[in-house]
């Protein structure tokens, strides 16, 4: 299904340089990176779905990523 998604610039040329180095699309690469993010997430707890639900709108993804890194316990990111 086709959808439309924002993707910070330079998020996006990361996406490209990873992608090219793996021999694989943009699209292929994001699918990919997706599966494996929602596979090793699991289920959310509902505290973190209730802190989600209290967030104002944001814009920035640096202020997004901010909150989230102010509330990591204990795992560091995934790398992609």
């Amino acid at each position: 299904m086709a959808t439309t998604v924002h993707i910070p610039k330079p998020v996006l040329e990361r996406v490209d340089e990873r992608a090219k180095a793996l021999n694989l699309s943009r699209n292929r690469f994001i699918i990919v990176a997706l599966e494996k993010a929602l596979a090793e997430q699991g289920a959310w707890s509902p505290e973190f779905l209730e802190s989600i639900k209290k967030l104002p709108e944001l814009e920035p993804l640096d202020d997004l990523l901010e909150i989230i890194r102010t509330h990591r316990k204990s795992k560091s990111p995934p790398q992609l």
